[in-house]
């Protein structure tokens, strides 16, 4: 598998046909492109997304010799009492907080942006550069500017020693670090932009560090519309994980790390990037940006309806072939998480096997049949408490799983994948809500035990879903939808409590694909390559490779699936269901 004649692509670029000229890519080019709007008095309001490197974007506009900069952060309550400010949702727990209610705005005393307005006033003229996060709250300017980086390279950065905007807290590990971010500073931020992307005047990518690449505010949001109106990919990564396989290593030809690689992210908006191809001149910028600015085209304005600006489904993938069990773990209900978390809905997932090897390739699903509840819950604090082993076999179901099954995981079951399996995670987008029952009795890979939440996860556990209530109902519950010369139709899940749909379609030549008001999120499980055809004419034909991730937005309107080369090749679709 690894010699693929088509291989996976880490890098998609997505062709932008409109304004292929619209990008500068050097600083120079930067400079000329922004100093031809400088004359006279020039108000430049440069919005920073929190990780943006603030000195090398003041550097970058110094040519511009501003008679007055204005840093916003500067102008924010004091990094001590932001925290303490938000200390409440955050929580004392390692991995859970409540989403943020707070707004950008609430952290900038109206004081602080009069005196910073009155200062604008009175300079005469020259450029005025007011720069940071939270600087289009401070005055409205004659150029606007939004410098924005990707979610995965924030986290990057974590890693890498940077802490989180406007904190007194330094020496974070990166789990806090990504949960302030998670709970309440991307959330601000999302807010701010979201109004911003309709009226900027130009989007900056900061995520390489010394390549900023710029494109005009008009031809950036013509390149969203676009992107929402045609088949695309998203930028996939990766990351090792202390169960992880070498499936994903071998298979997509990744970079040798020194360890494995766990996690693969290729179906998640919220985390991904679009990589925008105007001309030959690349520009990254978060997914999520398309779900802000398009929302209607991309979801259906039934999933609008329902979901607002968020992406409800998501793929990933996790690679345990040659590597570990996951934790044994359990999701809350959507009572729950509404209660708990401030999250309107939970996660629901499944797992769909792209591959299973070697010895005694499994799933944990459900509880056992006829077991004391209390008699589970005390044996997993035992563990807890002294260390030894949980016997998870005595409690709950382990299936023997092979290539092409699907497992559905409504919130509240009891389930892990196993080791030997590569398994493509199909899924609601919440997903940093896994409550760990059990974690083999093994060290995170920074040496420490990773936190477990019996608490949280007893109190969800639905202990009904036991062996028989398993196989007749989350067990490869597939149903028939179509059976011709030209291929085969299959319902694979969800199960009735979960809001996706998912399907699989199964072909050597092609096969009709049926809207329903709803996005569409597809894999090519099996065969090398498939080809997505518009039935109408609306967009070129968009080729998708093996395992490879795809999102079909509902304004692209009706298509087919083809098997280019002629061999079987079967893709799995999910969608929400009406």
């Amino acid at each position: 598998m690894a010699s693929h004649k088509y291989p996976y692509r880490q890098f998609p670029a997505i062709g932008i046909t409109k304004s292929p000229d619209a990008v500068d890519r050097t600083p120079d080019a930067i400079h000329a492109r922004l100093s031809a709007f400088c004359t006279g008095k020039t108000v430049i309001v440069a919005e920073c997304y929190p990780g943006v490197e603030q000195e090398a974007l003041l550097s970058l506009l110094a040519p511009l010799h501003p008679a007055l900069v204005i840093h916003s952060d500067e102008l924010a309550i004091a990094p001590e009492a932001l925290d303490m400010a938000i200390q409440r949702e955050l929580t004392d727990d390692p991995v859970f907080g409540v989403m943020t209610t707070w707004e950008l705005p609430d952290f900038f005393p109206s004081e602080n942006l009069a005196a910073a307005r009155k200062q604008i006033a009175e300079a005469s003229s020259g450029v005025v550069l007011i720069y940071g996060v939270g600087a289009s709250l401070v005055y409205q300017g004659d150029l606007l500017l939004l410098a924005d980086l990707t979610r995965w390279e924030i986290q990057l950065r974590f890693r890498q020693g940077m802490n989180n905007w406007r904190t007194a807290k330094t020496g974070l590990t990166q789990r806090e670090k990504f949960k302030r971010g998670y709970f309440a500073e991307w959330r601000w931020a999302d807010r701010i932009k979201e109004t911003l992307l309709p009226v900027l005047d130009f989007y900056l990518d900061m995520t390489t560090r010394g390549r900023p690449v710029m494109v005009s505010g008009p031809a950036y949001r013509d390149a969203l519309a676009q992107v929402a109106r045609q088949p695309f990919r998203m930028v996939p990564y990766f990351d090792p994980g202390v169960w992880g396989g070498d499936w994903m290593k071998t298979n997509f030809a990744l970079p040798e790390n020194g360890s494995n690689y766990a996690w693969s992210f290729d179906g998640v908006p919220e985390e991904n990037s679009l990589l925008l191809d105007f001309g030959g001149s690349l520009l990254q910028t978060p997914a999520m940006n398309l779900v802000l600015s398009q929302p209607k085209p991309l979801l259906g304005d039934r999933v609008h309806a329902r979901f607002g600006k968020e992406f409800p489904i998501r793929f990933d993938m996790l690679d345990t072939i040659h590597g570990q069990n996951l934790s044994l773990q359990v999701h809350p209900l959507t009572e729950y998480i509404q209660r708990h978390f401030h999250m309107h809905y939970t996660q629901d997932e499944s797992y769909y096997l792209l591959d299973a090897q070697g010895e005694d390739p499994c799933v944990y699903l459900g509880v056992k049949t006829g077991i004391d509840p209390n008699a589970m819950v005390e044996a997993l604090q035992r563990t807890q408490e002294t260390g030894e082993p949980f016997p998870a076999e005595k409690f709950v179901n382990r299936i023997p799983a092979k290539k092409h099954d699907h497992m559905l995981i409504p919130a509240g079951t009891v389930h892990c994948s196993g080791a030997n399996t590569m398994v493509l995670e199909i899924s609601a987008t919440p997903y940093i809500f896994t409550f760990k029952l059990y974690d083999w009795g093994r060290l995170d890979l920074d040496g420490k035990p990773r936190p477990i939440h019996l608490k949280h996860g007893a109190a969800n556990i639905q202990w009904e879903r036991d062996t028989k209530w398993v196989t007749e109902n989350l067990v490869n519950a597939v149903a028939p939808v179509y059976q011709g010369t030209n291929g085969i139709v299959e319902r694979t899940g969800l199960h009735h409590r979960e809001f996706l749909d998912t399907y699989r379609f199964q072909t050597e030549s092609l096969l009709p694909v049926q809207r329903n008001g709803s996005v569409h999120m597809l894999n090519l499980v099996e065969g090398q390559r498939a080809i997505l055809r518009s039935r109408e004419g609306q967009f070129s034909p968009f080729e998708v490779r093996y395992a490879e991730t795809c999102i079909v937005p509902e304004a692209a309107g009706s298509y087919e699936i083809l098997s280019p080369d002629g061999e079987e090749i079967r893709m799995i679709l999910a969608c929400v269901r009406n």
